[in-house]
């Protein structure tokens, strides 16, 4: 009997201690949490081009791997690269996690490829103080006619009706954007249900967005945003370098400081740091042009100056191939990057300033290089040529001496000369002078 109630108690003991061991194993049984959920939050800012479509597919990609709740896009754009703006707008379509498109800060823009971009997300937002609009398109790179101008106009104004009547929005003002270039603010956009929301800030954002239904390729989702963990995802080094010499007026810099460098070793053999360096530009330059709408007849101009002011200092045109390379490399710049948008073009503030130290670097380079070329040496047996001198004995054919800067040289003549004569050397043969006598 003493040894069941033993075996009892033993028994209860063992059950406790193994289920104490658990409770200490696993807390999330005792009290379990609710999941985490992150919401990734990435900048777009200025130009959309192939560095800001390769920034939002990466984090596209991120999102996608990690499962979160939704990727927000802060859009500040005046357009772009028609083919970059496609690019993105693919892989929001194609997100399994929501994408929401938010135009702010405050005094942001969505115009041009931003509209298509916009109205390709899951859900649009604009903060208080932003637009949307002005969606026509525009001939990148080239001008187009009449009629290549119609099929643009009217392939947009199809892509972006489609795109907008995907998502349940306006139709007919996004085709109204493409071919009248009409904007609105963020009133009007929520107004005419271009745009979903209108949200003060990222926090309000969050919390608007909260408990709505989106679809996307894998489905209907309810948006669990309330709480979320705000991930900033920021353009890292290579994109924020490969996003500034994107800039026209940052590749016209790197053009022209690859032109600089590659001349100054070319004239200065050995230098080796200004052709690395010129290299290194002249190659940054390049990868920007293919981002950019580059005239070629402009950059042969441009090349054309230089040639000019190279030419300048070896012809006598007092002045005329100076003048002539300056208007050409004033036009080719002006030309360089053709397209009606503001933010592919030159600033002729840099162009004036640019044009001028480049005619001054070529012009006083060449003319010093070229000086110290014709001047006549001043050291070894070269540079006692055409020196001055006293005879320090008779010299004949034979032989005699002479005294040049306080050296005795040996020295010989076709015709006599006495001593104290003063000369002057016609030649140099081996430790010897031949010197003739001055005057």
């Amino acid at each position: 009997m003493n040894s069941s109630i033993f075996y009892r108690v033993e028994k209860y003991i063992t059950v406790m201690t193994l289920l104490f061991i658990l409770l200490l194993l696993y807390p999330s049984l005792l009290s379990p949490k609710e999941p985490t959920r992150d919401v990734i939050v990435i900048t777009v800012s200025g130009v959309i081009n192939p560095v800001s479509a390769e920034y939002i597919e990466k984090n596209l990609k991120r999102a996608n791997e990690k499962k979160v709740e939704a990727l927000i896009i802060e859009l500040d754009t005046p357009g772009g690269l028609d083919t970059s703006m496609r690019k993105i707008v693919k892989d929001i379509i194609g997100s399994g996690v929501p994408v929401i498109v938010y135009v702010s800060p405050s005094g942001s823009r969505a115009a041009s490829a931003g509209v298509f971009i916009t109205l390709a997300a899951h859900i649009a937002v604009m903060a208080p103080g932003t637009n949307i609009g002005a969606a026509h398109p525009v001939g990148i790179g080239e001008k187009m006619d009449k009629v290549m101008a119609e099929k643009a106009t009217n392939d947009a104004a199809a892509y972006i009706k489609s795109l907008a009547e995907r998502n349940g929005r306006n139709a007919e003002w996004a085709e109204d954007a493409v071919r009248k270039s009409i904007s609105a603010t963020e009133e009007e956009a929520f107004k005419k249900g271009v745009i979903d929301l209108i949200s003060k800030d990222l926090n309000s954002l969050l919390s608007d967005i909260n408990g709505m239904k989106v679809k996307t390729i894998m489905g209907e989702r309810i948006l669990n945003t309330a709480k979320a963990k705000v991930i900033r995802e920021e353009m890292g080094f290579r994109h924020k370098i490969l996003s500034l010499i994107s800039d026209p007026n940052i590749a016209y810099i790197l053009m022209l400081l690859g032109f600089y460098g590659l001349f100054f070793e070319l004239t200065n053999p050995g230098s080796i740091f200004p052709g690395v360096m010129g290299g290194i530009c002249l190659i940054l330059a390049f990868y920007a042009f293919q981002t950019l709408p580059v005239n070629y007849a402009g950059l042969l101009l441009i090349i054309l100056a230089i040639i000019l002011f190279i030419l300048e200092v070896k012809i006598v045109s007092h002045g005329v191939l100076t003048i002539g390379g300056i208007i050409s490399m004033i036009i080719g710049s002006l030309m360089l990057f053709e397209s009606p948008a503001p933010f592919m073009k030159l600033s002729l503030r840099l162009i004036l300033p640019a044009v001028v130290i480049t005619a001054l670097f070529f012009t006083l380079t060449l003319s010093l290089a070229f000086k110290a070329y014709r001047r006549k040496p001043v050291t070894g047996p070269e540079g006692l040529i055409g020196e001055e001198g006293v005879a320090g004995t008779d010299i004949t054919k034979d032989g005699g001496m002479v005294l040049l800067h306080g050296e005795r040289w040996s020295a010989f003549s076709d015709e006599p000369i006495s001593q104290g004569e003063k000369i002057k050397v016609q030649a140099v043969s081996g430790l010897k002078v031949k010197v003739k006598k001055l005057g």
